[in-house]
């Protein structure tokens, strides 16, 4: 278990009072929303409840999920779901607590991002893409338990990505995530009712000085959106979920009325939105670290790397790029901007009430678990893709053959299956290396899977995984110390956790080529770039260039916009 001592920094591990924060913070206009953290007078909205303040060691009165007919599109959707919502009020359930999903089949692919750009700013909003992985071997199949019945998993298989708006329950604290939180959320989860989720991510290192722009966040945030669209291979979903809990003064009734309210706002007019660039111009572009100040960054590494007396093999450097333009960014555009890059990768949005928008696109997953199978991957070492084929296949075997990118990438790899092992039976490890590549750039990548225990180990998952050395280094805390000398920025969620708790099935992707948006102050870019013995400062600099070009390419040109109405 001494892979899970090394990662106890980054998660909490005692038993805690949660107090909900107040956030003194302003932002240029307020925004329609259904769930507030912050203070009254910032925003007008109506209050949810903090899951986080629950007892979780009593169970929900009921956990459920209603279908409705399926119908050919999103407004007779909406018509279905505030029919659905109305004769729950008039039959409530007589349960002091519960979360009731309903939920309405359309006879169409629809996608969830377009639809989330239909709904304009309503927040707190969230997002997030599977990455398609066809043509690389599915581990957790491999690793099918003997009590998968197959309950819901087609459907789960069958989901593209899903946009929500609002929040049913939020969990937040600025304390780091603790067993308690997610015994929190899994409170209201249910392998009964698979889709619901909630959504959020952690902070890289919930210890540090939390900065202005990561306050809206906490050290964690999570929501199971109280309004969600689904996007199917082939179909749709429009979904709404009410939960209550009358200990927390959050009664069915009040769950009632504030998702009525929030349907109100739900646009059923969905364009498909595509942009070849965003339309906006970059005035300026400055990088913290600069790259006066990187270089003897990395020279320190890697002397403390040579030391006898160190036990530090990696580290990773981040930067983050300010880029400050003409016009706002609609983060959500960039996001779809980025989505028809390729699908080899997951896309994120993730913004509380008030806050920026972090989104991503990230090709690391950090774990999937399907009931007992769990799996993830190492990733690490970069290069650019080539301008012709021939020229690819010679930069691929200048990354197989490269003795430097193999350190990099075992240290990794070799980690990850010790902390599997830690809490796995059985761990599997295919391929031992490849490549993988994607639209810019191409990495050396292997899978890892095991069987869980227990399907309560899941919170160990996390222990166990995060951060992986592809973001921290080796030994975590020795480069996690490292990092905060260094590093001059608040990580905030880049390189963190992102992604959904569900009761049958999680899915955590690593915050990594990432941007934080803000209004009226463009968006800060971040990447990182791992550190080794045999390290170059330039070639790291170059490659942190390379890492941000698919934000900084979408936006250097103007283009034209093509909207086209989809239902």
């Amino acid at each position: 278990m001494a892979s899970l001592q090394l990662s106890s920094h980054f998660l909490g591990t005692n038993t805690k009072k949660h107090i909900s924060m107040s956030i003194s913070r302003t932002y240029s206009s307020p925004v329609p929303c259904t769930s507030l953290l912050f203070s009254r007078t910032l925003l007008s909205c109506s209050m949810s409840m903090n899951g986080c303040e629950g007892d979780f060691k009593t169970p929900l009165g009921t956990a459920e999920t209603r279908t409705m007919a399926a119908v050919l599109s999103p407004s007779a959707a909406t018509e279905s779901l505030i029919s659905a919502v109305s004769e729950l009020k008039s039959q409530p359930p007589p349960f002091s607590s519960g979360v009731v999903r309903l939920q309405v089949p359309i006879n169409q692919q629809i996608g969830a991002i377009d639809w989330l750009q239909a709904q304009k700013e309503i927040q707190p909003r969230c997002f997030f893409s599977r990455r398609s992985d066809v043509g690389r071997p599915d581990l957790l199949l491999d690793l099918a338990t003997e009590n998968d019945n197959g309950n819901g998993s087609s459907s789960d298989r069958d989901l593209v990505s899903v946009a929500g708006i609002g929040s049913a329950v939020f969990f937040r604290d600025v304390d780091p995530f603790s067993h308690d939180d997610w015994r929190s959320i899994r409170r209201f989860l249910s392998s009964t009712s698979p889709l619901i989720r909630a959504y959020g991510g952690m902070r890289f290192d919930p210890h540090g000085k939390i900065s202005v722009e990561w306050e809206p966040f906490g050290a964690f945030y999570f929501a199971v959106p109280q309004v969600e669209f689904n996007e199917f291979g082939g179909s749709s979903m429009l979904a709404a979920t009410l939960a209550w809990d009358d200990e927390l003064s959050w009664t069915l009734e009040n769950a009632i009325e504030a998702l009525q309210e929030t349907m109100l706002q739900v646009s059923s007019v969905v364009m498909r939105l595509r942009r070849k660039s965003l339309g906006v111009s970059v005035l300026s572009k400055n990088h913290v670290p600069t790259k006066g100040a990187y270089y003897p960054a990395v020279e320190k590494a890697l002397e403390m790397i040579k030391q006898k007396s160190s036990s530090l093999s990696k580290v990773v450097l981040a930067r983050n790029s300010r880029v400050i333009t003409d016009t706002d960014i609609d983060p959500i555009a960039w996001l779809a901007q980025l989505q028809s890059e390729g699908r080899d990768a997951y896309q994120f949005c993730l913004q509380p009430p008030g806050a920026p928008a972090f989104i991503g696109n990230t090709p690391e997953r950090l774990f999937q678990r399907n009931q007992l199978g769990v799996c993830s991957e190492a990733l690490a070492a970069t290069r650019p893709r080539g301008a012709s084929p021939a020229r690819d296949e010679e930069i691929e075997h200048d990354l197989r053959t490269s003795l430097k990118d193999d350190l990099e990438f075992s240290i990794v790899r070799e980690n990850i299956k010790e902390k599997l092992n830690s809490i796995c039976d059985k761990v599997v490890v295919k391929p031992q290396k490849t490549v993988r590549k994607l639209a810019r750039v191409q990495h050396l990548y292997s899978q890892l899977a095991g069987k869980l225990r227990n399907e309560d180990d899941e919170f160990d998952i996390l222990a166990a995984l995060h951060p992986t050395p592809a973001v921290c280094g080796l030994p975590a805390e020795e480069a996690r110390l490292l990092i905060k000398e260094i590093e001059s920025f608040d990580r905030g969620m880049y390189a963190g956790p992102i992604g959904f708790f569900g009761g049958q099935e999680s899915e955590f992707a690593v915050g990594i080529r990432s941007a934080l948006v803000e209004k009226g102050l463009g968006a800060l870019i971040y990447a990182g770039t791992g550190i080794v013995a045999g390290s170059n400062p330039t070639s790291e600099w170059n490659e942190l260039d390379l890492k941000i070009s698919q934000f900084t390419k979408s936006i250097e040109y103007k283009a034209s916009t093509t909207l086209q109405r989809i239902n």
